[in-house]
C-alpha cells in the first residue's frame, strides 16, 4: 500500500509539474484505442514538442486543483490522455483532428490555454489556422513587401527622367547639345578720352621728395640782359 501510495503522490508531482511547464494542455478519450494507436499518436506528438500520457482522472483533478488550468476538470469523464504542449498549438491540434479523423474511438473533449478553457470547437478553430512557420512567413512576407515597393519606385525615378529627357530630345529633332559658356577674362580698360590717374604717392615717396629738395644747389641769378642793355643805350655817346 505504501508503494501504491507513494506512486500516486509521484503522479500528482509530475502532473503539476507538466502544468506548470506547459502553456496548452488537451483532454482526449482514448477508450477503444489500441496500445499500438496510442504509442503512435504519442510519437506524432512529441515530434510536435508535446507530451501526450494516461492519466487517472482523480489524480488529475488533485494535481491541477486550484491551479490556472483547473476548468480541465469539466472534461474528465471517462478514459483520459492529456497532450500537454510546448510547442505550436495549432499544430498540434491539427495532428489531433487529423488523428481522430483517421481513428474514430479517439475523442477530443477539450483543453486550457494560458489558463483559458478552450472548447471543442475552439480546438478545431486551431487546427483550421496556418501553422506557425507558415504565420511568420507570410508576416516576414508583409514586412517585406513595403520594401520592395519603395526601392522600386526608387529605381523608377531616375528611369522615368531618362526616358522623360529622351522624348524631350527627340521631339526637338535630334540631339540637344548644351553650348559651354566660357567667361571672359576681365580686362580693366580705361575709357576714351580719359586720362588714367597717376597712381597715389606714397608717404615715403613724398618724404623722398623733400629730402631731394633740400639737398639740391640753389642756382646764381644771372642779371637780367634786357635792362642792361637799356642802361647802355641811354649812356650818351662820346
Amino acid at each position: 500500500m505504501n508503494k501504491a501510495r507513494t506512486a500516486k503522490v509521484a503522479t500528482v508531482d509530475e502532473l503539476k509539474a507538466k502544468v506548470d511547464a506547459a502553456s496548452t494542455a488537451v483532454v482526449t478519450e482514448y477508450r477503444g484505442m489500441t496500445v499500438a494507436e496510442i504509442s503512435t499518436l504519442r510519437r506524432q506528438l512529441r515530434s510536435l514538442d508535446a507530451d501526450y500520457k494516461v492519466f487517472k482522472n482523480t489524480l488529475v483533478r488533485r494535481a491541477i486543483a486550484g491551479t490556472s488550468v483547473e476548468s480541465l476538470d469539466e472534461f474528465l469523464v471517462g478514459p483520459t490522455a492529456i497532450a500537454f504542449v510546448n510547442g505550436d498549438v495549432s499544430a498540434v491540434a491539427k495532428a489531433l483532428r487529423d488523428f481522430a479523423r483517421a481513428t474514430p474511438t479517439l475523442v477530443i473533449k477539450g483543453g486550457v490555454l494560458d489558463g483559458k478553457p478552450l472548447s471543442k470547437k475552439d480546438l478545431t478553430a486551431l487546427a483550421d489556422l496556418p501553422s506557425r512557420d507558415v504565420l511568420l512567413a507570410r508576416f516576414a512576407g508583409l514586412l517585406a513587401s513595403p520594401l520592395s515597393t519603395l526601392a522600386g519606385l526608387l529605381k523608377a525615378i531616375p528611369q522615368n527622367f531618362a526616358y522623360g529627357l529622351s522624348a524631350l530630345i527627340d521631339s526637338k529633332g535630334g540631339v540637344v547639345v548644351t553650348p559651354e559658356v566660357v567667361e571672359p577674362d576681365v580686362v580693366a580698360e580705361t575709357p576714351a578720352g580719359v586720362e588714367e590717374a597717376a597712381p597715389a604717392a606714397s608717404d615715403d615717396d613724398a618724404t623722398l621728395v623733400a629730402e631731394v629738395a633740400d639737398e639740391a644747389p640753389v642756382a646764381e641769378s644771372e642779371p637780367d640782359r634786357s635792362e642792361a642793355s637799356d642802361d647802355a643805350a641811354s649812356e650818351p655817346a662820346e
